[in-house]
């Protein structure tokens, strides 16, 4: 495996410099997390830095990776092609940066749309993709704020519901695995919110 100087070389070579800072942004969110987590973070540098390397691709070139790798993807990630960079990255980790860890893997290909059963690492991945440095939007100061504050499952359970607001406005299709994902979150919190008054 490369070291990780040699994955940015690597990886900066291939993304234009606003992806390459972003994908540098999420890996520093990532430790950031990751230590306020108990989270190994290693593994969450190199699958913050690397969640994005298959942005090399334009998004009409996105299914032939998926197919030419055998990941197999529903209508919705057909209709909208971006939402197989997750999915061809997990992947493309192995083939191009010598990674070969199954949970960097899962982070990567759940980064985008979620997923059921997330680990920690999924989580931190996916939220640190949402509130890093560079990302700019209506709301992601609220996000910032809780990735301080809030209890992990708390951070992105306010990140899958942003997400899905934000889908629903510009009328586009909302991927199952990120309604999986936020059901589970909420039902667990809610339990664990009953549990506590129970006691």
């Amino acid at each position: 495996m490369m070291n990780i100087d040699e994955m940015k070389q690597k990886l900066q070579s291939r993304l234009k410099p606003s992806r390459y800072q972003h994908s540098v942004g999420v890996a520093e969110t990532s430790v950031f997390l990751a230590a306020r987590f108990g989270v190994d973070s290693k593994k969450a540098e190199i699958a913050g830095l690397l969640h994005d390397c298959a942005r090399q691709y334009p998004n009409e070139q996105l299914i032939n990776e998926a197919d030419k790798r055998n990941i197999s993807y529903g209508m919705v990630e057909k209709t909208m092609p971006l939402l197989l960079h997750g999915y061809v990255g997990a992947k493309l980790i192995q083939e191009e940066y010598g990674v070969d860890d199954p949970e960097i893997s899962q982070a990567i290909y759940r980064h985008t749309v979620g997923g059921p059963g997330m680990t920690d690492l999924d989580k931190i991945i996916y939220f640190a993709d949402m509130i890093e440095p560079s990302r700019d939007y209506p709301g992601v100061n609220e996000l910032r704020l809780l990735s301080r504050e809030g209890s992990l499952d708390e951070m992105v359970l306010a990140g899958l519901t942003q997400s899905i607001v934000f889908v629903l406005k510009k009328n586009h299709l909302v991927h199952p695995d990120t309604v999986i994902a936020r059901n589970e979150l909420l039902l667990r919190i809610r339990n664990t919110e009953n549990e506590e008054k129970a006691l």
